[in-house]
């Protein structure tokens, strides 16, 4: 349970993000714990929170890290992480990502269309470089989620379709600097139910199974990410069920001899460690609503705004306080601007400080200076 020093964050110039240092680190041994079977080798998806006090945290815990983009890869080069241990994704690799990439020797490009794999080739072959690679299929699969974080159906701008995968294979085999090394999937975010990953292991143990057949085989498999958190509950589930999640994988996916198993998580890592601490400029009463405008926007937190998200809303000022419906607002000017209708929350006043939880993923990541505000400042505790 996060648990907030009040009396030190009323001296703190709001919005910021508040991160329990404590929680993460009880996160990060739980998924060491859990992801025990030597073959597992667990990412963290750095684009979920690039926060330097962050990243050092989770580098120290022994993670690797998942980029997609060359700012990510300083980034997690800069916080300590292993350049063997990067693995770069994305659909856009410019000509200078890929040479940092190259330069730096990662340990894997996770390749997503034939045109990126020819230009990583060449590329490689000016530099003098041979790149390792898996490429990233699409394996038709519903994760029953969120239709702007569901990535892994037939058609859409990322990986290779089942039916273009055995030339993108046959191409990556004959090409001089390339390596390749197996396959990437990533089938969305926030997925909450077992069944999804099921489908995956059942998909990658068909291919396998095909493609060994045909003399081919893969030393590596990386099953991406999309765990997902208790967004309601974020005390009563304050760390993820990797049990479950690492077991589905080791009890249904069929893996080699001598083959790696790959895990891309971010915010299962990070999300439930982060809150949002914003000040209530004003009480407005209305007809039939009563507001709560707040000195964060969605610049500040945008899931709301672009997923049409929910975060738990607390006011940690008056947490024992008779209970009031309000909409909670930000003063950007946006309809949109709004984290939450109908709030029934203990009676807010001006100055009170409000918590959005589990925000520690896709928040001040995603924060923008839009209306030429400034960016959120960031706090941490390990009380």
């Amino acid at each position: 349970m996060t648990r907030f020093p009040i009396d030190e964050l009323k001296a703190i110039q709001t919005p910021f993000y508040f991160y329990d240092l404590k929680l993460l680190d009880q996160t990060l041994n739980e998924i060491k714990r859990t992801a025990r079977d030597p073959r597992f080798k667990v990412h963290y998806a750095i684009k979920a929170n690039a926060n330097p006090g962050v990243l050092r945290r989770i580098q120290a815990a022994g993670l690797g890290v998942d980029c997609v983009s060359g700012g990510e890869i300083k980034a997690a080069l800069e916080a300590g992480f292993k350049n063997d241990r990067i693995v770069f994704a994305g659909v856009g690799k410019s000509d200078w990502e890929i040479e940092v990439a190259l330069e730096k020797e990662i340990g894997c490009f996770n390749v997503e269309s034939e045109p990126e794999l020819r230009i990583i080739n060449e590329m490689a072959a000016t530099m003098g470089k041979k790149a390792k690679i898996a490429i990233r299929v699409n394996p038709n699969i519903d994760a029953h989620t969120h239709e702007y974080i569901t990535t892994g159906l037939a058609e859409n701008k990322f990986g290779v379709n089942l039916e273009q995968l055995n030339d993108i294979i046959t191409l990556a085999n004959s090409l001089e600097c390339i390596q390749l090394e197996g396959l990437h999937f990533h089938i969305g975010s926030q997925i909450t139910e077992t069944e999804p990953f099921m489908m995956l292991c059942q998909t990658i143990n068909r291919l396998q199974d095909e493609y060994e057949a045909l003399g081919i085989k893969f030393s590596s498999i990386n099953v991406g990410g999309g765990l997902g958190i208790d967004y309601a509950n974020p005390d009563k589930h304050p760390i993820p069920d990797f049990e479950n999640y690492f077991k589905t994988f080791h009890n249904h996916l069929r893996l080699r001899e001598g083959q790696v198993l790959h895990f891309e998580l971010g915010r299962s890592v990070v999300a439930q460690c982060g809150s949002l601490i914003t000040k209530v400029l004003y009480v407005k009463e209305g007809i039939t609503k009563r507001f709560a405008i707040v000195d964060a926007g969605m610049t500040d937190l945008i899931r709301p705004a672009l997923y049409n998200a929910h975060h738990k809303i607390e006011n940690i000022s008056n947490p024992n306080g008779e209970l009031h419906h309000y909409d909670i607002v930000g003063p950007i000017c946006e309809s949109s601007d709004c984290f939450g209708k109908e709030e029934l929350l203990p009676s807010i006043s001006r100055g009170d400080l409000l918590a959005l939880r589990s925000a520690g993923a896709y928040g001040e990541i995603m924060a923008s200076q839009y209306n030429c505000r400034t960016l959120p400042s960031s706090v941490f505790s390990e009380k």
